[in-house]
């Protein structure tokens, strides 16, 4: 017979034993779903995504309340732009990361999510003040109220920018793009530009020289000329490696885009779309030179042309043309996109600025619209205008 301390002992060792079975059976447990599951990790893009779902139920309150009622001539399109909107929905919402517009296009209640999902009282970024209920989207009663909607919601989008990770920040830069597109699309004459950042004192607004009488846009009617100056304040912005890849990656994009419209403006009758075409040489110019003094600012050499471009295609007649027009401008939105995910907050709304403008010349020239501007499609894309050694 075993003292009693020694049986004692064992006992207390059968029963942590017995014990830790227990736990690892219940750990193993939870983890199969059936108990506890591990804390949810914080997203720190939660505020920003929260605001961004908030405003897009809103839209589809709006698109609602039009198809039940005055819209209802006007269904298809606008049961089309819901598509989108709704696609929108499910990529901010962090639902289709990395494929933008995998969701269904049957959409959840335009108004469903707005009231389960109010921005925190303590985000540090503000919440965007303009149509950010259900309600106002509900009062929407003609198409150019929608318009007007989408045309804001779009431009309270790029508010969080700097609030937002890379990735959601390019996302948002895009959907912007396409809330401004479906603004165009119903008709929305008013024009369209994000708060501008100051220009730093050392670096004016550039102008295309001799094309003074030019268009400083070559925008579509109704919408804003290109910022020339992507610095957000007026010291030298902090810019690492990465984002001055981005950069030069940019500015060669435009090197290789002034020369296509040289082309394009040659093969053009002269008529409105020869005059379109300086007008957006003269934007991609200012562009280029906004880039170039950047870099410039922050210790970097800015790339040159290239002697010469291989073009993607042949272009010899005025169709040829705004096909190379309308591809120019939708290989930049790509760019753009990739650089908004690369430079840091200040320059992030120059770079949004860019591929909304580009989203827009795109459209104009008869580019297919697509519900993410500048990010990947399934598509086979074309090649871009390639540089040669000769010109």
């Amino acid at each position: 017979m075993q003292p009693p301390r020694r049986r004692t002992f064992l006992a207390l060792g059968l029963l942590l034993a017995g014990g830790g079975a227990l736990s690892a059976c219940t750990d193993s447990h939870d983890g199969d779903g059936g108990g506890r599951s591990e804390p949810r990790r914080p997203d720190p893009d939660e505020p920003v995504r929260l605001r961004a779902v908030a405003a897009t139920d809103t839209l589809l309150a709006g698109y609602d309340a039009l198809l039940a009622g005055p819209g209802a001539g006007q269904a298809a399109l606008l049961q089309t732009l819901r598509a989108e909107v709704v696609r929108h929905r499910a990529a901010l919402a962090g639902g289709s990361a990395g494929a933008p517009g995998s969701a269904s296009p049957s959409a959840p209640s335009s108004s469903a999510a707005a009231s389960s999902t109010p921005a925190p009282a303590s985000s540090s970024t503000p919440a965007p003040a303009s149509s950010s209920t259900p309600a106002a989207g509900s009062a929407v009663t003609t198409p150019a109220g929608l318009a007007s909607l989408e045309r804001q919601t779009a431009q309270s989008r790029l508010a969080d920018l700097g609030a937002a990770s890379p990735q959601l920040a390019r996302l948002l830069a895009s959907v912007s793009a396409a809330g401004v597109l479906h603004a165009v699309a119903l008709g929305d004459p008013v024009p369209v530009s994000a708060p501008a950042p100051a220009a730093p004192p050392s670096a004016p607004p550039a102008t295309a020289p001799g094309d003074a009488s030019a268009s400083p846009s070559g925008q579509p009617s109704g919408t804003a000329p290109a910022t020339a100056s992507p610095a957000g304040t007026g010291s030298a912005p902090a810019v690492g490696p990465e984002a001055v890849t981005a950069l030069q990656g940019a500015l060669g994009a435009e090197h290789a885009a002034v020369y296509g419209y040289g082309v394009v403006g040659a093969r053009l009758p002269d008529d409105q779309q020869r005059t379109d075409a300086r007008g957006a040489l003269a934007a991609h110019q200012a562009r280029r030179d906004s880039w170039q003094r950047l870099l410039g600012t922050v210790g970097a050499t800015p790339s040159a042309a290239a002697a010469g471009y291989q073009l993607p295609f042949a272009v010899t007649d005025a169709a040829g043309a705004t096909r190379l027009a309308a591809h120019l401008e939708t290989r930049l939105t790509a760019v753009y996109a990739d650089l908004v995910a690369a430079v840091p907050g200040p320059q992030r709304t120059a770079a949004a600025d860019a591929l909304r403008d580009c989203a827009l010349r795109a459209h104009r020239w008869g580019a297919t619209a697509t519900p993410f501007p500048g990010l990947p499609d399934t598509a086979t894309a074309t090649p871009s205008p390639t540089a040669t050694s000769t010109p």
